[in-house]
């Protein structure tokens, strides 16, 4: 039994089964603001920076729908319009001096 004891002291905690976190010097290093820093301060920042990812994600892709938007509306009159105007005198693919159709 003391030797178990003994065994689990030593064999440390397995980050995956490969990584001991105990004997590698910069995890032991980062490990230790978290069980003794500011928590609290902690949670706030990656919360502030969790929604502000999000909130410009979510502009972004905002802005590019508005985007697409006001091209597809353009697109629309535009073929509108050359169906409206289509062999008259107004239809802007008309090329003056050009002989018409007879």
């Amino acid at each position: 039994m003391a030797e178990e004891e003994q065994e689990g002291k030593t064999k440390g905690f397995r980050l995956l089964g490969i990584l001991d976190v105990q004997k590698t010097p910069c995890a032991r290093d980062a490990s230790f603001p978290l069980s003794t820093g500011r928590v609290k301060r902690s949670f706030d920042v990656g919360f502030a920076g969790f929604m502000l990812t999000t909130l410009g994600s979510w502009c972004y892709c905002r802005m590019n729908n508005a985007k697409l938007r006001v091209q597809q509306r353009m697109i629309q009159d535009g073929i509108k319009n050359k169906v409206v105007y289509e062999g008259t005198n107004l239809d802007p693919t008309n090329k003056p001096g050009a002989p018409g159709p007879s």
